[in-house]
C-alpha cells in the first residue's frame, strides 16, 4: 500500500504520492553540495513572490505528507523554485519525463561534464560534432567501450 511513507525508491514514479515527489525534488537539487532546508525553500519562495506565501513548516507538511492538498499557486512555486514544470507533480507522464532529466542532470553535476557541455553549447553544431568525435577518439584510446566502462573490469565508471 502507498500511503506516501515509502522512500523514492519504493515507487515507481506513475505511483508516488505528492509527498515522495517533493521528497525526490529535495534530494536532487542540492545546495553547495546538500538537499536544501524547508527553510531555505520558504524563504526563496517567499522572496521570489514578494510576501509571504509559504511557511517553512508548511513546506515541511507537504513533503512528509502531512498536508496533501496543496494549493495551485504553492505547487507554482514549489516548482519554480524546483525548476520543474507544475506538471509534475499532477501529470504522470510529464513526471517520469522530468524524474529522468533531473537522474541525468544529477549525474552530470558530479563531474566537469556540466561545465564542459555548458561551454560546448555555445560553439557552432560543426564544432560540436567536432568535438564529440574528439571525445569519441579520447575515449577508444584509454579502452572505454560505449558505456563509459572499461571491458574486463566490471562497472568501473569513467
Amino acid at each position: 500500500m502507498d500511503d506516501g511513507t515509502a522512500a523514492h525508491g519504493d515507487a515507481p514514479t506513475s505511483t508516488r504520492t505528492l509527498a515522495q515527489k517533493i521528497d525526490y525534488l529535495f534530494k536532487t537539487a542540492p545546495v553547495d553540495g546538500r538537499s536544501p532546508s524547508h527553510e531555505e525553500v520558504a524563504t526563496a519562495i517567499n522572496m521570489a513572490a514578494g510576501e509571504r506565501t509559504i511557511s517553512a513548516t508548511y513546506v515541511w507538511q507537504l513533503r512528509t505528507g502531512r498536508k496533501t492538498n496543496p494549493t495551485k499557486r504553492h505547487l507554482e512555486a514549489l516548482a519554480k523554485y524546483f525548476g520543474v514544470s507544475p506538471a509534475y507533480f499532477l501529470d504522470k507522464a510529464d513526471a517520469q519525463h522530468i524524474e529522468e532529466q533531473l537522474a541525468l542532470l544529477k549525474a552530470l553535476r558530479g563531474a566537469d561534464v556540466q561545465a564542459l557541455a555548458l561551454r560546448a553549447s555555445a560553439l557552432s553544431e560543426s564544432s560540436r560534432r567536432s568535438i564529440a568525435a574528439l571525445v569519441n577518439q579520447l575515449r577508444e584510446l584509454e579502452g572505454l567501450d560505449g558505456t563509459g566502462t572499461v571491458p574486463g573490469q566490471p562497472d568501473t565508471p569513467t
